[in-house]
């Protein structure tokens, strides 16, 4: 087998000249004949191509074609000269492998063909990152006719699907129950938005510094009127092949803007809702102007919504999704990577994305603070989203013991059992009246927060206050340093920002007496005015830990005092007394 075939290197093919796998195909029936009667045993693969509507839908149906000629010729070329490839439905191929001595395993020989699909493919003036999901069936083992063993093939690949995509998977007789359940939902999923048979249910997410509920993600759920309540993973795949995933996702957008609204009205104007969206959503060109559309129509602000993107959405690097991504977060609209962790991640693209929030993956969390490795990713995973000044929110949360490990390493949210489970509109509209869960944990393992804030202008002093009250800090206010030095007398501090031109003293000079006093505490200068040599001459002497100017990003100074907090508690002073 050539593993090495570049597109460069493949014929110029028509569609048209892929052969089609017909009913009765002659040559595939006499390969299945003689493997069931003794002869070279059979590996039936079904290949069913990741996405691929999406291509015709965005870059046109001739560029799809040219893919699907190219891919065919390259499938015919590295599985060597025995197999045969044939084209099945729009975008699936059937290739017949003869079994022989040094024939790699059947699952290998999957994901093998799984890696000749992801190479880069042109097709001017594109470039192609596809990948694939693959079903195989052994004759004479799973069965002895064509129609049968192309049946365990297509199981497998829908048994593959359950669980994800871009996965090989051998035939198994739970995957035939799975093909006839998708069955069933294919007939009834196309009329389950015009029978208002979908729901929304809602999850709260935590602020980790207090139990604050700071947003709810919205939950897909579907009533069929056969098989009851079912989640996504249940019938997204079949949505997908339907081509109404879309049109599902279009529903779900309005219908949890319409909720939010609904929940600002209240008076909750302080927290998010985050919505799921799918690649082939992110691959419409007008998919920005209607997520806008959506928001303008429910009333509310952009930076209300988060969209939550799964991370196989990065791992291709697809131009239309970078920009689709980049458009949205231009506009105020928030972004979350989900899953991370599972699955393929390319970091230079993640880093290139405009990502605000990264979501560890449940399988993660489940595993802390037991396992070494789950330890090791989880931690990791908070590191490096704050170096790339991303929030951590940590999914799965289900114990005490969790909870405390997570605060411990500085994750910034939580979702999760612990803190309820997937609920209705009307719950989580009590949920929100309460504001706090689990206060009782947090007191339990987290001392106050106390931050000071110095300014002798009574306006940007009561701002500062207003500011930082929703992060739920215990804030102290002075407009002198006078003020300030009693306060530190008769307080635990640990944080403290300061003016830095003021009447009686200037901020660097205040700080530098503080570090004397109360060396423990994490020092930050906020001013309009820059004397270089002043605030470089405090940071090299250790008086201050940051420089910050007005006027000031309200997001971007909430963080350099969430991150002066956390440089405080890794002091080993903090760790040795908490």
């Amino acid at each position: 087998m050539n593993a090495g075939i570049t597109p460069d290197t493949l014929p110029d093919l028509s569609v048209a000249g892929i052969p089609r796998l017909g009913a009765g195909e002659p040559e595939l029936a006499r390969m299945v004949e003689a493997a069931a009667n003794g002869g070279t045993p059979l590996m039936l693969l079904y290949v069913d191509i990741d996405h691929f509507r999406s291509i015709n839908e965005n870059m046109g149906e001739e560029v799809g074609d040219q893919a699907l000629t190219l891919l065919s010729e390259r499938l015919h070329q590295v599985t060597g000269p025995a197999a045969r490839v044939w084209r099945h439905a729009s975008d699936e191929f059937v290739v017949a492998v003869p079994r022989g001595p040094d024939t790699l395993a059947p699952e290998a020989f999957g994901d093998f063909v799984r890696e000749q699909i992801e190479l880069p493919m042109t097709v001017l003036p594109y470039t192609l990152f596809l990948s694939g999901t693959v079903g195989v069936a052994l004759c004479p083992e799973h069965a002895e006719n064509t129609s049968r063993l192309l049946q365990c093939a297509e199981s497998a690949v829908h048994q593959a699907k359950h669980e994800g995509l871009n996965l090989t998977r051998l035939y198994s007789h739970g995957a035939a129950i799975s093909v006839r359940t998708d069955s069933i939902i294919a007939r009834q999923l196309v009329k389950a938005t015009a029978n208002d048979e979908l729901r929304l249910f809602y999850q709260p997410q935590i602020n980790a510094h207090d139990g604050r509920v700071i947003g709810m993600e919205a939950l897909l759920r579907w009533y069929s009127p056969t098989l009851g309540m079912l989640v996504p993973e249940r019938f997204m795949h079949v949505a997908e092949k339907l081509g109404v995933i879309v049109q599902i996702g279009d529903w779900v957008l309005k219908k949890a803007f319409q909720q939010a609204r609904i929940w600002r009205d209240w008076g909750f104007d302080d927290f998010e809702i985050a919505v799921n969206v799918s690649i082939l959503q992110l691959l419409r060109p007008d998919f920005v102007e209607e997520v806008l559309q959506a928001v303008q129509a429910a009333g509310i602000p952009p930076q209300m919504v988060v969209l939550e993107v799964r991370q196989n959405a990065l791992a291709k690097d697809m131009n239309l999704v970078h920009r689709t991504l980049a458009n949205l977060h231009r506009e105020g609209i928030r972004l979350t990577l989900d899953d991370f962790g599972m699955g393929d991640s390319n970091l230079d693209s993640l880093m290139r994305f405009s990502v605000d929030k990264i979501k560890i993956d449940r399988s993660f969390v489940q595993g802390v603070p037991v396992s070494n490795r789950e330890v090791a990713i989880t931690c990791a995973i908070i590191a490096m989203g704050h170096q790339l000044g991303m929030k951590v929110i940590a999914h799965g949360v289900e114990t005490d013991t969790q909870l405390g490990f997570l605060r411990r390493n500085n994750c910034d949210m939580f979702q999760g059992h612990l803190f309820g489970e997937p609920m209705t509109a009307e719950e989580a509209g009590t949920v929100l009246r309460r504001r706090y869960l689990r206060g009782d944990a947090f007191a339990a393992t987290k001392p106050d927060r106390t931050l000071l804030l110095l300014d002798d202008e009574e306006n940007i002093l009561r701002s500062l206050v207003r500011l930082f009250r929703r992060d739920g800090y215990r804030i102290l206010a002075a407009s002198s340093v006078g003020d300030a030095f009693e306060l530190l007398a008769t307080n635990d501090v640990q944080v403290i920002l300061s003016d830095q031109r003021m009447s009686d003293m200037s901020g660097t000079e205040f700080l530098g007496r503080v570090r004397v006093l109360y060396p423990d505490t994490v020092r930050l200068v906020l001013s309009g005015y820059t004397d270089l040599a002043t605030v470089t001459e405090a940071i090299n002497r250790g008086e201050i830990y940051r420089f910050l100017t007005k006027p000031w990003n309200d997001d971007d100074l909430r963080e350099h005092i969430r991150q002066a907090f956390t440089t405080y508690e890794s002091q080993p002073h903090h760790r040795s007394n908490g």
